[in-house]
Formats: C-alpha cells, sequence, structure tokens
C-alpha cells in the first residue's frame, strides 16, 4: 500500500481539501483510495507519534502508536486499498508553535521523522503546500487573535520578518525526515481553490470535481477581529478601521516577506537540490514562477475545533 502525506500549511486551504476528500470518499475507496482525515488522525491512532510531556517514556509511546497504525493499514490493505492518503495541517505542527518560536515550522523534522516511524518507513509520497510569508504570517496572526492571542507589537512582527527560516529550510527538514519519499511542493496561490488539482499531484490520476469549489475556514476578516478584541477587554482601536483582510505588516515589512518567498520559488524551480520538486501543471502556466497573492473570498466558513494532534 503507498502512503501519501498531504502536508499542508494553510488551514483555509487544508479544511477546504478534507471536505472535498470526504465528499468524494465513495468514489474514491471505489478506485482503491482511503482517506485519514483529521477525524480518524486526531482520534487516538496517532497518539504517541508526538508525546506529551510528563507521560510515559517516549519510545514506548511510539512504539505503541506504530502497532495501532500497523493493525489499520492491515484491515484496509486487506479491504482492497491500494493508496492511502493522509491529510492533517497539524502533522507538521500547529501555526501558534510558528508565533511562539518566531518561525516557519521549526519542530517539523522531528515530528515527521517519527510519523514515518509510526508508519513503518511506507511513505512513498509527502504533498506539502507553500505560500508567500506576508500572507501566511498575517493569517496565522488573525486566527490567533480571534482565539484570545493579543494584538502584535512591532517587535513581534520585526521577529517574524527576521526570523531567517523560509520555506526552503522547512523543505529541507521534510526531505530529511523522509528520505525515501518523493516530495512535491504546491504553491498556494496556484492550488488553494482547486482541491481537484492538489488531488491530481498527489495520486497522478484523474479526480473529482464534486465540492470542488467549496471555501471553508477562512481566516477572520478585520470587522470579525475587531469585535472578538472589544468582547475581551481590548482596545479594538489597534487594528485598522477599514474592512477587509488584516495586514499587520508595514510595506517594507512585506517586500522583505515577498523576496523570501521568491527566493524559496527560485531554488525550487532550478531543482531544490534534489530535495524536492515543484508541482508542475497542464494549461498556459507553469509552476516554478512568482505566482500573485491569492485573493479568495467565496464559500463559507466552517472549521473543526475539536481534537488536536499535538
Amino acid at each position: 500500500m503507498d502512503i501519501i502525506l498531504h502536508l499542508g500549511a494553510h488551514r483555509t486551504a487544508t479544511t477546504s481539501f478534507q471536505h472535498y476528500l470526504r465528499a468524494n470518499a465513495a468514489g474514491l475507496g471505489a478506485a482503491g483510495i482511503g482517506v485519514w482525515g483529521p477525524e480518524t488522525t486526531r482520534d487516538g491512532l496517532l497518539a504517541g507519534v508526538i508525546p506529551p510531556r510528563g507521560s510515559r517514556p517516549a519510545m514506548a509511546q511510539l512504539t505503541r502508536a506504530r502497532g495501532r497504525v500497523g493493525l489499520r493499514l492491515e484491515r484496509m490493505r486487506a479491504a482492497g486499498t491500494a493508496r492511502l492518503l493522509v491529510s492533517d495541517e497539524n502533522l507538521i505542527g500547529a501555526p501558534r508553535h510558528c508565533l511562539r518560536a518566531a518561525r516557519l515550522y521549526p519542530g517539523v523534522g522531528e515530528r515527521l521523522a517519527r510519523l514515518a516511524h509510526a508508519f513503518d518507513g511506507r511513505i512513498a509520497r509527502a504533498v506539502f503546500s507553500i505560500r508567500e510569508q506576508d500572507a501566511w504570517w498575517s493569517s496565522v496572526l488573525a486566527y490567533g487573535v480571534a482565539r484570545g492571542h493579543g494584538l502584535p507589537r512591532a517587535g513581534d512582527l520585526d521577529r517574524l520578518v527576521t526570523g531567517g527560516r523560509g520555506w526552503r529550510d522547512v523543505i529541507a527538514d521534510i526531505a530529511c525526515a523522509l528520505p525515501g519519499a518523493d516530495l512535491v511542493i504546491l504553491p498556494h496561490e496556484r492550488f488553494a481553490s482547486r482541491p481537484e488539482a492538489r488531488l491530481a499531484a498527489m495520486i497522478g490520476a484523474e479526480t473529482p470535481r464534486r465540492a470542488a469549489r467549496a471555501w471553508l475556514a477562512r481566516s477572520p476578516d478585520l470587522a470579525a477581529l475587531r469585535r472578538a478584541v472589544a468582547l475581551r477587554g481590548g482596545d479594538p482601536s489597534r487594528l485598522p478601521g477599514d474592512e477587509g483582510r488584516w495586514q499587520p505588516f508595514d510595506p517594507a515589512q512585506r517586500a522583505a516577506l515577498r523576496e523570501c518567498y521568491a527566493d524559496d520559488l527560485f531554488w525550487l524551480a532550478a531543482g531544490a537540490d534534489g530535495l524536492a520538486r515543484l508541482a508542475e501543471e497542464t494549461g498556459p502556466d507553469q509552476a516554478g514562477t512568482h505566482p500573485p497573492s491569492a485573493q479568495t473570498t467565496r464559500g463559507q466558513d466552517h472549521d473543526i475545533e475539536a481534537r488536536y494532534l499535538a
């Protein structure tokens, strides 16, 4: 059985993709493709892959997780599943950990190395989505503020800009943790609103289009953020008074973050030192050029708050 990891770094696109997978579960199952989404990965199956502090020895927990995963995989194989797609944005760590560290996914290598062990080294492909850093950090900050985190100060934003870790570093860590896997990179700006194209990049085959245009779990806009800050007794006047998406970075900071992303894409288009490959597309646009920022607003909000991997 081929195991494919979907490592989405953007919550909106990943949640929408998981909705698409659930909507097409029957057809995918008939084609021999199984799916583990958050409803599976966060329901105890992977407990111990990332051990909580102060509990049983880490290796003992990982061994038990490996046994649970192995039994589930064997049942699926016996039932005719030829490919298993595992999709959970928390596999690489929660974005709130990135905020605390002011760096992109600092623990991704260790997390995925333990996950690879739990899957007995059978991960054939990992598909990782990246996004312009200014848009990615803005979205993460918006989610954080809506959930009770304080508004960032100037020094906080500077640390995000000068952290010195781009997607290239994250990709290198993933490749090191999954040395035998085919690592495919999807630019968010091209694939976010096209789950059927995202799935095609994962399985290399024609994909269904049912529920392919739902756009879920969008980050809160400025009006929602002002309400959230006011409800907890904060000062909403620290947020801009206009409408639409929140952009906390100034023009110089945005330029620095976009330059870093352009460097990442150039490195990927040049071959990524053999560590990964940029997803190819058919049509007039070719992956490898610098994609524009996504401005998707359609769809309805949806979220899954219960049960987290870590």
